[in-house]
C-alpha cells in the first residue's frame, strides 16, 4: 500500500509548475490533497486532478494566520511555494527574493509546528552551492563559502530554510525532509521572458522565430537538468523515506553544456536560426552537476527521463499551449 494513501497532504505552491506535478502524483498515490492559493482564479495546471483535490482560496502565505488555517487538520505539509526567476531577474531582485521566500517559509513551518503536523517537506535548491563547488557536487558543500553570486538572494534564502528546518528538528523533534533539487524543466514551466529559466526561455525564443538567437555566455557553462515528473517523484520519495532534516540532492548526473542544450533545442524545434554567444553577459555558475549517490542510497531515487526525451515533451507541450 502507498505510504500516501488516505493521508491528508497540504501542498503550498501546488498550483505552480512543479507543485502541480506533485499534486497529480499524490492523487495517483491516493492522498487527500489540499492546495492554498491567493485568489479565486482558475488554475489550468490543476485540471487533471481538480475533481480529486481541495483548493483553499484567499490564502496568502505571507499571513501567519492564514498559514495556521491552511495546515489545520493536515498530516503532511509539502512546501513548494517559492519566488524565483531566471538569471537576469535574480540579479535585479536579491532582496525581495530573499524576503518573500523566507517569510512564507517561516510562516508555514511555524504553523506546521503549532498544529503538530506529522511530517514536513522543505524544498531547497542546488542554488545553495558556491560558484566553485566540486563536480559532481556532494551535499556536504551546501554551506561551503557563499552561494553563486548571480543567485545570492535565492541561494541564501534556501540555505536559511535548511538551517531553520534543522533547528526545528533539533528543538521540537519535527520530522522534516530536506530536498535539494537541480535545474527543473518540463511541461507547465514558466515561459515568461522576465522570469523564465534557461530551457523555457530558449524554447520560446526559438519557436517564436528569433534569428539570430543570442545566448548569454560562451556556451561552455554546464547544468544538470531535471525533468518535472522526475523532480516530483524525487520530492515525494524524500518526504516519505528520509524525514531526518538531512539534505538530499535530487537530480541527474547528466551534465550538459549550454551550447549543447541550445543546439538540441534548435534541432528538436525544426528551426535554423544563427546562434550567437554573447560573452559580455553574466553566465552564472560555471559548472553544475549533481552527485546522486546519497539520493540513490537514502531514498532509492534515480531520474528516468533523458534530457533529449524531456526536451521533446516540453517543446510539444509549448507548441500545443501556443497553438504553434
Amino acid at each position: 500500500m502507498s505510504f500516501y494513501k488516505g493521508k491528508k497532504v497540504l501542498v503550498t505552491g501546488g498550483a505552480g509548475f512543479i507543485g502541480s506535478h506533485i499534486v497529480d502524483r499524490l492523487v495517483e498515490l491516493g492522498a487527500e490533497v489540499s492546495i492554498p492559493i491567493r485568489d479565486n482564479k482558475e488554475r489550468s495546471f490543476l485540471l487533471k486532478s481538480k475533481e480529486n483535490i481541495t483548493v483553499l482560496t484567499n490564502y496568502d502565505l505571507m499571513d501567519i494566520k492564514k498559514c495556521k488555517a491552511a495546515v489545520k487538520d493536515q498530516e503532511i505539509v509539502m512546501n513548494l511555494a517559492a519566488k524565483v526567476g531566471g538569471i537576469e531577474y535574480n540579479i535585479k531582485h536579491p532582496g525581495s527574493i530573499f524576503r518573500e521566500n523566507m517569510q512564507t517559509f517561516t510562516n508555514i513551518l511555524e504553523a506546521s509546528r503549532l498544529e503538530n503536523i506529522e511530517r514536513f517537506l522543505t524544498v531547497s535548491s542546488a542554488c545553495v552551492y558556491p560558484r566553485y563547488c566540486s563536480i559532481p557536487t556532494p551535499e556536504s558543500e551546501g554551506f561551503k563559502d557563499s552561494p553563486e553570486p548571480t543567485n545570492d538572494g535565492y541561494g541564501w534564502a534556501k540555505r536559511m530554510q535548511e538551517f531553520l528546518s534543522q533547528a526545528y528538528h533539533k528543538q521540537y523533534g519535527m520530522k522534516i525532509a530536506i530536498a535539494r533539487p537541480y535545474n527543473a524543466y518540463g511541461p507547465r514551466d514558466d515561459f515568461e521572458p522576465e522570469t523564465s529559466h534557461v530551457i523555457p526561455a530558449l524554447i520560446k525564443r526559438v519557436l517564436d522565430g528569433e534569428n539570430p538567437l543570442n545566448v548569454w555566455g560562451d556556451g561552455e557553462q554546464s547544468r544538470s537538468f531535471l525533468y518535472a515528473k522526475d523532480f516530483a517523484e524525487g520530492l515525494i520519495l524524500t518526504c516519505e523515506k528520509y524525514a531526518k532534516a538531512d539534505p538530499v540532492n535530487i537530480g541527474t548526473n547528466e551534465e550538459t553544456k549550454i551550447g549543447e542544450l541550445v543546439n538540441t533545442i534548435v534541432e528538436l524545434s525544426g528551426k535554423t536560426p544563427e546562434i550567437k554567444f554573447d560573452t559580455s553577459k553574466p553566465t552564472g555558475q560555471p559548472r553544475r552537476c549533481c552527485d546522486t549517490k546519497y539520493c540513490e542510497e537514502k531514498i532509492g531515487f534515480a531520474a528516468k527521463t533523458s534530457l533529449r526525451e524531456g526536451l521533446k515533451e516540453t517543446i510539444e507541450w509549448y507548441k500545443t499551449r501556443r497553438n504553434l
